[in-house]
């Protein structure tokens, strides 16, 4: 049971310090590939299907969606940065 506590724990702080110099665009696409490749992968093993092809599926779709919320979302603040000056 630790080694997999430990092979959980340690990529996940090895990702959170690696995304202190991303913008929020890479932030954004990095967590909706994460989230979508873990979602499709639990998709995929219930279904009774392949959970690796619905990790690469999810993946693929999450990134494209995180992509998208943040080049939304740094648009949106460099338009509340206008309004102020």
């Amino acid at each position: 049971m630790k080694k997999i506590v430990y092979l959980i724990a340690i990529p996940a702080l090895a990702l959170s310090v690696g995304c202190t110099n991303m913008s929020t665009t890479e932030q954004s696409t990095l967590s909706g590939a994460a989230i979508g490749a873990l979602g499709g992968a639990a998709i995929g093993g219930l279904t009774g299907g392949d959970a690796g092809v619905g990790a690469v599926i999810g993946g693929a779709a999450g990134a494209v969606v995180g992509n998208i919320y943040g080049r939304d979302q740094e648009a949106k603040q460099r338009q509340r940065q206008r309004r102020r000056y």
